[in-house]
């Protein structure tokens, strides 16, 4: 039985990250940690700004799985995310930076049923700022 993806597949998003989007990250996850939302805090530290909690970068990153996931030939095989493996962050993503996350399909492990994907995510100048593996299981 052939795979809905093959080696090779990608998909790819991109978004501006915004304060709104840090402060409504925040309170829904109550990571109300002063890196992230004070200011003055971080304004005298090595980054002199706030970063961007990296788990709303890996949330990104989950949308270029839904994505890859559309692309999927139809099958009697549906994808279900088993997670990120190896995920780093890094460089710091700031308020305003733009990040585009690129998703490709790296290797298929038919004996697990599984697929792994490279998942990159860059700023606006093309710096690495977190990778992981992504591993799907298709059942």
């Amino acid at each position: 039985m052939s795979y809905p993806l093959g080696l090779g597949a990608r998909s790819e998003f991109s978004k501006t990250i915004s304060e709104s989007d840090v402060y409504l990250f925040a309170g829904i996850t109550g990571d109300l940690a002063p890196v992230h939302v004070n200011e003055e805090f971080m304004r005298s530290s090595p980054y002199g700004q706030r970063i961007v909690h990296g788990v709303l970068i890996m949330g990104l990153m989950s949308t270029t799985v839904t994505r890859i996931l559309e692309k999927a030939e139809p099958s009697d095989r549906v994808g279900v995310s088993l997670g990120f493996d190896g995920a780093r962050f890094v460089k710091p993503v700031f308020i305003g930076d733009t990040v585009t996350v690129q998703y490709e399909v790296s290797e298929i492990d038919e004996s697990k049923n599984r697929s792994l994907a490279r998942v990159e995510a860059f700023n606006q100048s093309r710096e690495l700022v977190c990778k992981a593996t992504h591993i799907m299981k298709w059942v």
